[in-house]
């Protein structure tokens, strides 16, 4: 049985805005969630830090300095400094709340990289209510699981790393009741399309996973071939840089919606 959470609903792949989508190296700005949202695109992939005084910042890095003009780490500097970095020397970084109050019915697959990130986010999401339209992710399943205890309803969710090996090295090997553990509360597998010598997203892990009631989702995928043969395989929803490219394969398909 398919997720029935309300971040699913939707009639064909999900095509997810990696970060947003810039070709100019704007990553997580307004600027481009917009452009993502311009394209018509409903979902939109971006990472969760917090800063010192515990405000959540759509941000990848552990510091400001390789996409901004500001130096040293968000989580050791408030927000008031924070804003003040801009990406790529012109954009600031958004907060949470304002992706999610700017784009009210857009989706968003928020990516919880760091511990003190946890109760930020669960804040941002109550405030928000937006509990029908983010999908909580994260490498780590306990950080995963942290955020959950803090919200007040049902939120969709993403496997963690140690859940997906677990769930890769069962299905190799037909272990079919490993398949189900550990799985609870659980929607979706957001993986790789390898991991270095290892093929992650198999025929067989989709297949697996559609029988447990989960979604795949494969990132981060920027080429046209690898998306078609992705989609030949079943896959349920792609997270890509070339947004564009993206849209223009599943219209082909006759799957943009």
């Amino acid at each position: 049985m398919p997720p029935t959470h309300p971040f699913f609903d939707h009639p064909g792949p999900l095509a997810m805005a990696h970060r947003g989508f810039s070709t100019d190296g704007l990553e997580n700005s307004m600027t481009a969630v917009a452009a993502a949202v311009d394209l018509g695109y409903r979902y939109v992939e971006t990472d969760v830090r917090a800063t010192l005084d515990g405000v959540a910042v759509a941000f990848h890095d552990a510091t400001l300095d390789r996409v901004t003009d500001g130096t040293g780490a968000v989580a050791e500097q408030p927000w008031s400094r924070v804003h003040r970095a801009l990406i790529g020397g012109r954009e600031p970084i958004p907060t949470v709340e304002e992706l999610l109050g700017t784009w009210p019915d857009l989706r968003l697959n928020l990516d919880v990289k760091s511990d003190p990130a946890v109760g930020p986010l669960a804040r941002a999401i109550e405030r928000t209510r937006s509990h029908q339209r983010v999908c909580v992710a994260s490498f780590s399943d306990a950080r995963r699981r942290a955020v959950l205890r803090r919200l007040t309803a049902p939120v969709a969710t993403s496997a963690g790393l140690h859940t997906v090996a677990m769930f890769r090295a069962a299905s190799a090997l037909r272990l079919t009741p490993v398949l189900r553990a550990g799985l609870r509360r659980i929607d979706c597998l957001q993986v790789p399309e390898r991991f270095r010598f290892i093929d992650v997203a198999t025929a067989a892990v989709v297949a697996d996973a559609h029988a447990a009631g989960l979604q795949v989702h494969v990132w981060t995928v920027n080429e046209a071939s690898r998306m078609n043969a992705l989609l030949d395989l079943g896959v349920d929803g792609i997270v890509t840089d070339r947004a564009d490219i993206l849209r223009d394969v599943l219209t082909a398909r006759g799957a943009w919606f």
